[in-house]
């Protein structure tokens, strides 16, 4: 066990969600050794589901329950970090497109994101219609990796040259994460909701969670609040698939489909987020407001709500509307080059896991566990923001642990539930979960389904929400 107080991690998560600093105390910490990383990962991933429980802790006192323990096993926290999901007798389809990967340029090293099709096709109007990793090697290696970023970019596409962090902190961008703080803030906003009704082992029963996110962080989040208790509704475009993610992130969620660009989804939408408890969203900085769903509508429209987004890049600075994922932030920032070194390859290492997905995503569920906190105490809605890259600054910034931890004890088949998981591709088993909350233990309603399959509609359409 250890102290809270004295995590490298946990005060400064705390401190940036606006916390009272003597609820540190309410916290138990569990980790022996860490994940084999240049950084301090399992650090990272025992303070952020901390952080997310800590704030949960909050919601309960708030609806009239008694003072939580917050108990966190960091190396189940570590295994979280990765995939939570032990198929029995089947196989998932594999999360990363054949093209997806780090290739040589001219000058350094540079990563393609192709996962999604439309990612593809952009990076192929630049490179080439490339079938292969060897082909499409072939074509990167005549170009310096600079160039090529800003080609893809522009093309609609997702790539990151690796950089190294004195690079980065010299870098408009990386100038421009460094002055952000952990979690941008706007409380106070008018309106009010009519409260959930939660219990302490259920403290989140009857919450509706509007969930915009896709791949891993906001998703990671949704699945935090859906463990204990909320009703959430997650809304993908008819054309979006991810097929090696979403037995994994799908876990306690109903998930439809809308088109925000036709008129009948557009209205259906906005009656659903006027019916919401917490909006969390992962578009680009500029797309909702493209798409006439801005900040100032949503405050208008949904008086009380608690709206927690994310963005790859940070809310400053010229790449805030960039597009991006964990692997491409890694290399912008310096951390695979950091990895490259520390591991003695020629090439680059990221870390062992999809570290900044993860942890983003219980930041923003503590966020967004907060400002209902606060809610429930003040009747103000608030708007909350954190990004991958600033995750990344947290997560760098960290003073180097000598001696490096020793690795993680396997995982065993008691790190499982016992229960199986009747998902919608077949069996399987969850690993057990990596925090409690006084009496309030994560288990989840519903299990991982598809995409598009559910009415755009909350499940108890019936509770008045103004």
């Amino acid at each position: 066990m250890s102290d809270a107080r004295t995590d490298i991690f946990l005060p400064e998560i705390w401190q940036a969600m606006r916390g009272d600093a003597a609820r540190l105390d309410d916290v138990s910490l569990s980790l022996a050794g860490g994940l084999p990383s240049a950084f301090p990962v399992s650090m990272l991933a025992q303070a952020t589901v901390g952080s997310a429980a800590l704030a949960l802790s909050e919601v309960i006192e708030a609806q009239g329950g008694m003072a939580s323990q917050v108990k966190v096993d960091g190396r189940l926290a570590s295994f979280w970090f990765d995939m939570s999901l032990r198929p029995q007798n089947w196989t998932p389809p594999s999360a990363r497109d054949e093209l997806a990967a780090d290739y040589p340029t001219r000058d350094g090293w540079i990563r393609l994101h192709t996962n999604a099709p439309h990612h593809r096709r952009a990076a192929k109007r630049v490179l080439g219609d490339c079938r292969s990793y060897d082909t499409m090697a072939e074509s990167v290696a005549q170009w310096d990796k600079d160039a090529l970023e800003t080609a893809v970019v522009q093309a609609g596409g997702c790539a990151a040259a690796m950089r190294d962090h004195a690079a980065w902190l010299a870098h408009p961008q990386g100038i421009a994460v460094g002055a952000d703080p952990l979690v941008l803030w706007n409380h106070g906003l008018p309106g009010t909701r009519t409260p959930w009704r939660g219990t302490p082992a259920r403290p989140l029963q009857g919450l509706r969670v509007l969930d915009l996110t896709r791949v891993l962080a906001g998703p990671t989040a949704s699945r935090f609040l859906a463990g204990f208790g909320a009703e959430v509704l997650r809304i993908d475009p008819p054309w979006w698939d991810e097929p090696g993610l979403v037995p994994e992130m799908t876990l306690g969620k109903q998930c439809t489909q809308l088109n925000l660009t036709i008129a009948a989804d557009r209205e259906r939408f906005g009656v659903l987020l006027s019916e919401a408890d917490v909006f969390l969203h992962g578009y680009r900085a500029d797309a909702l407001e493209n798409l006439g769903f801005g900040a100032e509508w949503r405050q208008q429209h949904c008086p009380g709500l608690v709206d927690v987004s994310l963005n790859a890049y940070g809310w400053q600075g010229p790449w805030q509307a960039r597009r991006g994922f964990d692997s491409l932030v890694q290399m912008s920032c310096g951390i695979a080059e950091a990895g490259m070194r520390w591991a003695g390859k020629d090439k680059p290492v990221p870390l062992p896991v999809q570290g900044l997905d993860h942890g983003t995503g219980y930041l923003l569920a503590a966020a967004a566990l907060r400002g209902l906190a606060e809610r429930l105490t003040t009747g103000a809605g608030a708007r909350a923001q954190v990004s991958l890259a600033r995750t990344a600054k947290l997560l760098m910034d960290a003073p180097d642990i000598d001696p490096p931890p020793a690795p993680l004890a396997p995982e065993t088949s008691a790190d499982l539930a016992f229960e199986l998981e009747a998902t919608a591709w077949g069996p399987a088993r969850r690993l057990l979960a990596p925090v409690t909350v006084g009496e309030a233990r994560m288990r989840w309603h519903l299990p991982a389904g598809p995409l598009h399959r559910a009415p755009a509609a909350w499940p108890d359409a019936a509770r008045n929400t103004q």
